[in-house]
């Protein structure tokens, strides 16, 4: 190989300090470096002159090369500048010392047994966490096609042996400078990430309170509305989750799941608009009257009809279809099999269920089996088939639900008729 450093600009033997410590200096050097004294020389005020000076710890610089009087000499030369260095005798070794401990700078020679620079600067710049490290090539090639080649290969500048110190010096200040500017881009594209991370769990911290707010005004609203009814808050709450429960069970996206639970309180508002003749009735309802009570959907579709999309479209659609049948025996239009939308196919199975297990003033509740059964045989006549399947795959979970939100006091309605007989109900189920 041929000598690292050129003779003329390099004459006499270079002695050093290897711990370079301040302000305990003592440099020797011959031509080029002035000697420096502790007693007479402000060190810092020199390197300042040199460029090398920096509060910050010293730039790292990593020298390759099979030669290890080449290794010596650029280590001769960078020291006294003010970088630390490490030497790399091969490419495997390099390929490791970066890994290790990433340099600054890279100085890397060509031409090398086993793994050449060319491929130790394609696998460092082909890593994500190394790929901004400049990289000097030196090399004695002077082809164009050879330095095309390392520049495709990722080299970001060349230095020519043999080497001139002062162009080793400028080179090597001017890519610290590109490092310098990449970690400073680096370091604040983490921040504007850790701050739009921050910022974005804020907003869904915030998301959340508003949905939570927002649901226990619908809950509230709604028992408003079924105030007078013979449901209770505990029957909105457990048909609610019964209702994502099972849209979650078959795979409905995350924000349809989220749409049902807040959308399923507001199925029965229409009953507001049902005379208290009808809806107080401790006696079974006449055809007329039940024909009356079936306009609650129609009542609740009228009260939920917006311009604006979200939760009260969704609950008009729920409102209006969860009295529907599949086979088409349902009400307020008769629609029949997927014709029904999913949502109301999902609430009509969850407010049957909590209506069969729950107390009304014209019966108790019914055992788990006797409802389930019920469930059962509705299966392809009132219910959507794969609903039922749904339901009763996340059994365990329905009964949870059920367990949380226990009924803790009688409605108004049932305070009501416990002072009358009952003499039966509408010979429809709610």
């Amino acid at each position: 190989m041929l000598a690292l450093i050129n003779p003329a600009l390099y004459n006499k033997s270079l002695i050093y300090n290897y711990s370079f410590r301040l302000p305990n200096i003592l440099l020797f050097a011959t031509n080029n470096i002035d000697m420096i004294h502790a007693d007479n020389v402000d060190p810092k005020k020199h390197l300042a002159k040199m460029g090398a000076w920096s509060m910050e710890a010293p730039k790292k610089v990593l020298v390759v090369d099979d030669e290890d009087r080449n290794l010596r000499l650029m280590e001769a030369m960078l020291i006294p500048l003010g970088y630390k260095v490490y030497l790399a005798a091969n490419g495997e070794a390099a390929l490791s010392g970066v890994k290790d401990n990433p340099p600054d700078v890279i100085l890397l020679d060509i031409m090398m047994p086993k793994m050449d620079g060319f491929e130790v600067t394609r696998r460092i710049k082909s890593d994500e966490e190394t790929r901004f490290i400049p990289i000097v090539m030196v090399t004695a090639l002077k082809d164009v096609e050879d330095r095309v080649r390392a520049l495709e290969a990722g080299a970001d500048d060349f230095l020519t042996k043999p080497v001139d110190k002062v162009e080793l010096r400028a080179r090597v200040r001017s890519l610290l400078k590109v490092k310098a500017y990449n970690d400073h881009m680096k370091s604040y594209q983490r921040q504007l990430e850790q701050e739009v991370a921050h910022r974005t769990e804020q907003l869904e911290q915030a998301f959340k309170r508003i949905n939570m707010a927002s649901l226990e005004t619908i809950f509230i609203l709604s028992r408003a509305a079924e105030h007078k009814d013979e449901d209770t808050g505990s029957h909105i709450r457990r048909m609610a989750n019964y209702s994502a429960a099972v849209a979650r069970k078959m795979g409905l996206p995350d924000r349809t799941v989220e749409a049902i639970l807040y959308a399923a309180p507001m199925h029965d508002v229409g009953k507001i608009g049902i005379p208290d003749g009808i809806l107080l009735k401790p006696a079974r309802l006449t055809y007329e009257e039940c024909e009356i009570m079936k306009t609650h959907t129609t009542i609740g579709g009228h009260i939920l009809t917006t311009s604006l999309p979200g939760f009260l479209q969704f609950g008009k659609v729920i409102a209006m279809t969860h009295h529907e049948k599949w086979d088409g025996g349902g009400y307020p239009l008769g629609l029949k099999g997927k014709k029904i939308p999913l949502a109301g196919r999902i609430v009509a199975i969850a407010d049957v269920f909590d209506a069969l297990t729950s107390k009304r003033p014209y019966k108790e509740p019914f055992s788990l089996e006797k409802s389930y059964g019920i469930i059962s045989e509705g299966r392809g006549t009132h219910f959507d088939p794969d609903v039922v399947d749904a339901f009763f795959a996340i059994e365990e979970e329905i009964l949870s639900i059920k367990g949380r939100y226990k009924d803790e006091e009688e409605s108004i309605f049932l305070q009501t008729v416990r002072r009358s007989s009952s003499a039966g109900a509408c010979p429809v189920l709610p």
